[in-house]
């Protein structure tokens, strides 16, 4: 079984809009996110993209990672580590 994993589109049943809560905004994001990465869409849809509009995806999904992942969250959850590899500070 892989390591990633796509349930909450699969499993969401509620609204799917923007601008009406926080709550559904994030839930919003999350399935379009899941949805948007969905291997048929993402093999049909990248070759189409510009490498201005490549780079622009690239650059932002980095930058939210860099600014709200931790680096042991960024390993675990982006890189699926199972042992990333910690610096040892008593040294």
């Amino acid at each position: 079984m892989g390591k990633h994993k796509h349930n909450f589109v699969e499993e969401y049943e509620d609204m799917v809009a923007f601008g009406f809560s926080r709550e559904i905004d994030e839930k919003s994001l999350m399935y379009y996110l899941q949805k948007f990465s969905d291997d048929d869409l993402v093999k049909t849809l990248t070759p189409r993209l510009s490498d201005e509009e490549i780079n622009a995806c690239f650059a932002l999904i980095s930058d939210l990672m860099r600014r709200h992942l931790d680096d042991e969250e960024y390993h675990r959850l982006f890189l699926k580590d199972e042992h990333p590899h910690h610096h040892d500070e008593s040294k």
